[in-house]
């Protein structure tokens, strides 16, 4: 991609070279040199690609060593969204945060606070959504038997469906477990809010960042950060889709998704099995 930087350069003479020019900071006639940065499709690095009258390519390494002084390069952000070609880019999207495509059709996030405050809310979500998007199969394969060795109710309906605001059951669940529940996910939060507040915007908080790692799978190195944040929000994503799928498949076809994809969470050989005996029928 390219990122448009500009410098300004005295021009002492052309020649057949690349680095025809050298930069002078006490010159008064200065003219100003238009430079692309772009990326070597072959070595990867990023390198320098000037307008006349200075032709051909240098590398910013050589560049930063010619004008003795580090060289900054702006990434140039698309003017474009890049999940919604057909829209323009929301100004506060800025590709900063992990899974930022531009995609903001609503026009949720007005500014950098309002998109931190978005990007802790998806990220609490998305967690949220991946354990119950684990927790609900198991507990539709699992409860009969557990409420069976604790001698207490099942709260399965007779669709082997768990209990849902559209499914119904809820009174079924132990208004203790609900406490405990609710205790333990509102300390959760009071504790990400008191985080965020306390660290700021350009502290280097990243939205989520809990400090909670107890197997130590986190990397320490800043693209593996950016790698393991990506797939959380993929992941999360993914989550509140499936949570949100479960829901309505149940609500409509009154059996559970165990029973509804017994491929997926039953032996292939017993899936077969049941389904030679139904269409043998």
């Amino acid at each position: 991609m390219v990122r448009q930087v500009a410098l300004f350069f005295v021009a002492l003479g052309a020649t057949s070279s690349a680095s025809a020019f050298s930069y002078s900071a006490g010159r008064s006639s200065m003219s100003r040199l238009e430079l692309n940065v772009v990326t070597d499709p072959y070595s990867g690095e990023d390198a320098v690609e000037t307008s006349e009258p200075v032709t051909g390519s240098i590398p910013i390494a050589t560049l930063e060593k010619m004008i003795d002084a580090p060289l900054t390069v702006e990434k140039k952000l698309p003017r474009m969204s890049e999940s919604i070609p057909f829209l323009k880019r929301p100004l506060a999207l800025t590709g900063e945060l992990a899974g930022d495509v531009g995609f903001d059709p609503i026009g949720f996030a007005k500014n950098r606070e309002t998109l931190w405050e978005m990007r802790e809310a998806e990220v609490k979500h998305g967690r949220l959504a991946m354990l119950g998007a684990a927790g609900w199969p198991i507990s539709e394969l699992l409860d009969r038997k557990i409420a069976e060795w604790l001698e207490i109710p099942s709260v399965l309906d007779a669709g082997d469906r768990v209990p849902t605001f559209l499914n119904g059951g809820m009174e079924k669940v132990s208004p203790k477990w609900w406490g405990f529940c609710l205790g333990l996910a509102g300390a959760i939060d009071l504790y990400s809010i008191q985080r965020a507040r306390s660290a700021g915007l350009d502290s280097g908080y990243i939205p989520g960042d809990l400090q909670f790692d107890p197997l130590g799978m986190y990397p320490e190195d800043e693209e593996g950060k950016k790698r393991m944040q990506l797939a959380e929000i993929k992941h999360g994503r993914l989550g509140m889709i499936g949570i949100l799928g479960f829901t309505v498949q149940e609500a409509i076809s009154k059996v559970g998704v165990v029973d509804e994809t017994p491929f997926f969470f039953f032996p292939i050989t017993k899936t077969l099995d049941t389904a030679i005996q139904h269409f043998s029928k």
